[in-house]
């Protein structure tokens, strides 16, 4: 299928499947509880910090962590003096309540020095020279800051070499605006994301002939994100949402793939 063709297709799914009401469940759900973009920046973070493991589990879990907040987490952090805000007996998977505080306190380090996570990033930004892997490197950095050696990262760094999916559909979430994508973020344009790169998008891309890489990594994300750009170059990971349905909503079979993008 030529790249119009495929534009056509990707367009019809987005049409009928990119809908607030087809969210559910899923941690981008909560989201839409929150207003101010202070608020929803944190939120999108402890939410795509989480955004691992079985679903249900992943939209329980990140319902006890926000209950442990107020309506408004930014000004909850900046008003607290200490960190032991989760109970220590949480677990999420691999993630603990002490990774969770450690979390929360390197949030409100930067809400006390920057104003926002979006104003940090933007600094990342300028000092990387516009460099969004060196900025992003900076940035979870400065979010993993004073972990436990050996503890699992919420937030990983490009430089890892992995596909960093949880940090860029954190990105994703904040920078895109539509029916879905809550955004708010003006640091980003929408053309500068990656698309957010686990197994199952992997698997998809490889359909769409984006990648015939065999591991899911950082390689492969911006393989699949250029992959991507040339339906959409100012928004490659438009189509995140929609194909990512495929297994989950019913008439959505990822096998199917390929005899769609054929027909």
């Amino acid at each position: 299928m030529n790249n119009e063709n495929l534009k056509a297709f990707l367009e019809g799914l987005y049409y009928v499947y990119q809908r607030r009401e087809l969210i559910n469940p899923d941690p981008l759900f909560f989201l839409y509880d929150y207003k101010d973009v202070r608020d929803l920046e944190i939120v999108g973070l402890l939410a795509s910090s989480l955004a691992y493991g079985r679903v249900a589990q992943i939209m329980k879990d990140v319902k006890k962590i926000l209950a442990c907040l107020t309506s408004s987490p930014h000004e909850f952090l900046l008003s607290r003096k200490n960190f032991q805000i989760v109970p220590e007996n949480f677990k999420h998977r691999f993630s603990t309540g002490n990774d969770l505080n450690n979390l929360l306190a390197n949030i409100t380090g930067i809400l006390k020095t920057h104003g926002s996570l979006e104003n940090f990033l933007g600094e990342c930004l300028n000092e990387s020279g516009g460099d969004i892997f060196k900025a992003l490197d900076k940035f979870a950095d400065s979010l993993s800051e004073n972990k436990i050696p050996g503890a699992f990262s919420l937030v990983t760094a490009p430089r890892d070499g992995s596909a960093c999916k949880r940090l860029f559909l954190f990105l994703k979430w904040l920078v895109r605006s539509d029916d879905v994508d809550p955004g708010g973020w003006k640091v980003l344009k929408p053309s500068d994301l990656i698309v957010p790169t686990d197994t199952h998008m992997h698997n998809i891309a490889t359909r769409l002939g984006f990648t015939k890489r065999k591991s899911a990594d950082l390689k492969t994300a911006v393989e699949i994100t250029e992959g991507f750009k040339k339906i959409c170059p100012e928004d490659p990971a438009k189509y995140d949402f929609v194909l990512t349905r495929f297994g989950i909503r019913a008439g959505l079979n990822v096998n199917e793939i390929s005899d769609l993008i054929q027909s």
